[in-house]
């Protein structure tokens, strides 16, 4: 009957007896409810940054691997027009009619012509070596963010479980130190 009661005491949220004896000041179920209370809501605030790291190290890994992919078909298109260019430019030079061979020589210079020309090709794929060249230099930082953003929830999960003040204020260093390996991550000062 006592366990009925107290599961409805919890349940309908009924004040505590004010004639209960109080635990002694500074007693530890007093300060494991203090940190409990703060505890709670700062984990949410980690565990809100480590989504938003991960998030942002999602985007930066599919970056890196659809940039080195569209790059490679780029190269490889730019690659097929060299060898069909050579191939034009070598045909004009060999042949022996003079008709041929200007209309060989203008089809090895459309090569180099309009946006999918040799040169346009050349400037995308160096275009986007280059923002993958930059999310390959952000994604460690993005990494090491994470790790400590998880490290500050282990952190303050155990100062809730030890009842120690500084392990909770050591999870905001930890945490602090994750905010400014993702800003290095996302704006790369240094």
């Amino acid at each position: 009957m006592a366990l009925l009661d107290s599961v409805l005491n919890i349940i309908n949220k009924k004040p505590k007896d004010p004639d209960a004896p109080k635990p002694p000041a500074g007693s530890r179920s007093e300060r494991e409810a203090k940190i409990k209370d703060k505890a709670g809501m700062v984990i949410n605030v980690f565990a809100a940054l480590l989504a938003f790291n991960v998030w942002y190290g999602g985007g930066l890994s599919s970056k890196v691997m659809n940039n080195t992919i569209k790059s490679n078909d780029i190269w490889n298109f730019y690659q097929a027009k060299s060898i069909k260019q050579t191939e034009y430019e070598l045909a004009a030079q060999t042949t022996n009619d003079p008709v041929k061979a200007k209309k060989f020589s203008e089809k090895a210079a459309s090569y180099d012509l309009g946006d999918e020309g040799k040169p346009a090709l050349f400037e995308a794929a160096k275009k986007l070596e280059a923002e993958r060249d930059l999310a390959k230099k952000k994604s460690p930082w993005i990494g090491y963010a994470g790790t400590a953003y998880q490290l500050s929830i282990v952190l303050l999960s155990a100062s809730i479980l030890s009842v120690s003040m500084m392990l909770f204020w050591s999870s905001f260093a930890v945490a602090g130190v994750g905010i400014l390996l993702m800003l290095q991550g996302c704006f790369l000062f240094f």
